[in-house]
């Protein structure tokens, strides 16, 4: 149970930082575990800005041909290049599900084609048997929040 435990203490943690960017108008467009560390205390922090961006209307559309992480990125982003704070939230629902299947590479048998493909169709993530159905429907609220963008 105490690994459960830390497990939505890791997720708490990037939504804070998560948080604190989208008050300050940032939009980070790369959120994935592979860009979070932890610190001496246990506390996770959201690192990489690489790809960050400072906007004012809370929308920044990229140009074609830009690259972005597919595997964490929502239909908007893949049909039309428009990254938000919704875009983000996505990020964050399959950063959990990477935390609650320990690692594990989202869409890990399908290439970024069919990744397009099948989200723009309505496909998602299935629910890791470590979390429960209160922490995946969190999951599932992420990747449903975007809709309105595009």
């Amino acid at each position: 149970i105490f690994y459960l435990i830390l497990l939505l203490e890791m997720c708490k943690d990037v939504s804070e930082g998560m948080s604190y960017l989208e008050d300050n108008q940032y939009i980070h467009r790369d959120l994935a575990a592979r860009n979070c560390l932890v610190d001496s205390n246990g506390t996770i922090k959201v690192t990489d800005f690489g790809l960050s961006r400072y906007v004012l209307d809370d929308e920044y559309t990229s140009s074609v041909g830009s690259k972005f992480p597919v595997r964490w990125s929502p239909p908007e982003v893949l049909l039309y290049c428009k990254f938000s704070s919704k875009s983000d939230i996505w990020a964050f629902g399959v950063l959990m599900w990477e935390v609650y299947t320990l690692g594990r590479m989202p869409y890990d048998r399908w290439n970024n084609t069919e990744i397009v493909e099948k989200i723009t169709a309505g496909h998602r993530l299935y629910r890791p048997q470590l979390a429960n159905d209160k922490v995946y429907s969190i999951m599932n609220s992420c990747w449903h929040e975007v809709h309105s963008l595009y």
